[in-house]
């Protein structure tokens, strides 16, 4: 899942650590999901697109690979 977390933090002027107190979660959470290694919950991904004051789908961006089983 791509994500636009980076960018949005960029817009506000926050670093992880501020966006991980606001969003209820660690720094290394915040890391993980702009790296891509970690999908955030549906609670977690409202509360982000809440904080950037922006619609989930601004910021989440399921890939072809997401949505498919094996």
């Amino acid at each position: 899942m791509k994500n636009s977390i980076k960018v949005e933090r960029a817009k506000k002027n926050i670093t992880q650590a501020e966006l991980a107190k606001l969003a209820g979660v660690s720094r290394q959470t915040i890391n993980a999901m702009e790296l891509g290694k970690y999908v955030p919950s549906t609670v977690l991904a409202l509360k982000l697109s809440n904080i950037f004051e922006t619609e989930v789908n601004d910021i989440f961006e399921l890939e072809e690979g997401d949505w498919q089983k094996d």
